[in-house]
């Protein structure tokens, strides 16, 4: 008999009601504090954790995933609705659920047409420079909070800087709780990452909030009873909200994609991005249509889901379960600071500050640092329109690899009359005139040269126009009466070179 591990997300267990509560635990004042950062009240957070996660099970793939309101994903949130809205508003909040609509339709577009190798178009230096970058941008937004100041209107940095240099606007209840909050999550996550630190930090902060006359800011009123289902959203801007549908639907489901992946191999599991990319879009249709946001896979959840026992996708539906039945009795949420919240925040972003991983590759590859180290800047100089940063480093990656095709390595060496070259990588439009651009060089150098010897064994692709070049090449070295040889083709590559001639009216071997 098969066991629950050779078949994750196939049937449920007691253990998959244990982990999927045991999540719930952490997920509600978490997702509370990511609507924060999203620019939204903090009940939306609770809708968005609630019917997401059910969505999300029917079709996942990964046994462990826990979907619903992430940091980076809510940051991509604000920067993409606060030039069309004032954050907080009823038109922020309609504007958010219809961009999680977009996300959604986005990214079950990709889970059918089975193009789930879009989410790869992002290369690692980018998205390590994006996400330090918006590191700092999430823990920016929560200064204000932290410090108990009300900052005025403006960006996210302008108003962390405004926090941090009005110390006259201090309350120092607020940064006691921010400070103990921030020391309980970190130090609950050394301790195991099953003690539950956002809980027990949440928990104390809403205690000593009732029971004492704090008279910071609080999350207030929250209403009871379920997500509303509303189609009357401001359609209209639709237009305005589909580029950055595209960019969250792409950059927020790498994190879904890199959990996933690196649990199936840990498990031995097979992992299917194009049915997660389904799953993650079911979840935001969901948060869509119930006054949420778009909502990712959640790297810390998925961590405690995992080790609570989890053993099939089906504890993700019991998340959503639990959050649907504490929402009639969300209210008693209603006197929890917000410095709790940005405490919460603060502790959760630490971690996706890696600046040293970027500034590693100065060794192996200077043209990536400079694509994570600009990727990085950009983030924070476009802030609040981070997802140009994150097309600028898609753009910046794409011309350093184009920038290396074009520039094929050849290797040569010379003994006697007979030259040597040996390419390596791909001979294709852009790199073989790159090729004979090197071969006529060397002849111009050296015209006491008899013979070349081209070795294509480090070719790993030859395309049609490259083998055009390619006897080109040996027609412009007949003419200058030298024969020269191609050797080494790789099997593949042989059958463009039969199908154009190369080399049947000149040398092609010895």
């Amino acid at each position: 008999m098969k066991s629950l591990r050779a078949e994750p997300g196939r049937r449920i267990s007691w253990r998959d009601v244990v982990a999927g509560l045991s999540v719930t635990l952490v997920v509600i004042p978490q997702s509370m504090a990511n609507a924060e950062i999203a620019g939204l009240p903090s009940h939306h957070g609770l809708w968005a954790s609630a019917l997401p996660p059910i969505a999300a099970a029917l079709f996942a793939s990964s046994p462990y995933l826990q979907t619903g309101p992430v940091a980076l994903t809510a940051l991509l949130t604000l920067g993409a609705l606060t030039p069309m809205a004032e954050p907080g508003s009823a038109d922020f909040v309609g504007l958010a659920a219809l961009l999680a609509l977009v996300v959604g339709v986005v990214r079950v577009a990709v889970g059918f047409l089975r193009v789930g190798w879009l989410s790869y178009l992002m290369s690692w230096p980018m998205l390590s420079g994006f996400t330090s970058a918006a590191a700092i941008l999430i823990a920016s937004s929560q200064l204000p909070g932290a410090f108990g100041a009300a900052a005025p209107d403006g960006s996210v940095l302008m108003r962390a800087w405004w926090a941090v240099s009005h110390p006259g606007a201090w309350e120092a209840m607020a940064m006691g709780m921010t400070v103990l909050t921030v020391v309980i999550v970190l130090g609950a996550r050394r301790v195991h990452q099953l003690v539950p630190g956002v809980l027990i930090a949440a928990t104390l902060g809403l205690i000593f909030s009732a029971v004492s006359d704090y008279q910071g800011a609080v999350v207030g009123a929250i209403p009871s009873g379920l997500p509303p289902f509303s189609l009357a959203l401001p359609w209209e801007s639709l237009p305005a909200l589909i580029l950055p549908g595209i960019v969250i639907a792409l950059v927020g489901f790498a994190e879904a994609s890199s959990i996933s992946r690196v649990f199936a191999a840990e498990e031995r599991h097979t992992w299917d991005a194009n049915r997660e990319f389904l799953s993650q879009g079911v979840a935001n249709l969901a948060a869509g249509l119930t006054g949420g946001f778009p909502v990712g896979g959640s790297f810390a959840r998925s961590s405690v889901n995992r080790l609570s026992g989890a053993t099939s996708r089906w504890s993700g539906f019991v998340t959503g379960l639990g959050v649907v039945a504490f929402l009639p009795f969300a209210s008693v949420l209603s006197p929890m600071p917000k410095a709790v919240l940005a405490g919460i925040v603060i502790a959760a972003v630490v971690s996706l500050f890696r600046p040293r991983e970027v500034l590693a590759l100065w060794s192996i590859s200077r043209p990536q640092v400079a694509v994570g180290l600009g990727t990085f800047a950009f983030t924070l100089i476009l802030s609040p329109h981070i997802e140009q940063a994150v097309l600028l480093g898609v753009v910046m990656a794409g011309a350093v690899h184009m920038w290396r095709e074009l520039t094929p390595v050849v290797a040569s060496s010379r003994e006697g009359s007979t030259l040597y070259l040996e390419p390596s990588g791909v001979l294709w439009f852009g790199s073989a005139p790159a090729l004979k651009d090197t071969l006529l060089a060397r002849l111009a150098d050296e015209p006491d040269l008899e013979t070349v010897v081209l070795r294509c064994g480090g070719l790993g692709r030859i395309d049609v126009t490259g083998a055009y070049i390619l006897r080109e090449m040996l027609d412009q070295a007949r003419g200058s009466g030298i024969v020269m040889r191609v050797e080494d083709v790789p099997e593949h590559a042989q059958r463009v070179l039969d199908a154009i001639k190369v080399g049947t009216e000149g040398p092609l071997g010895p």
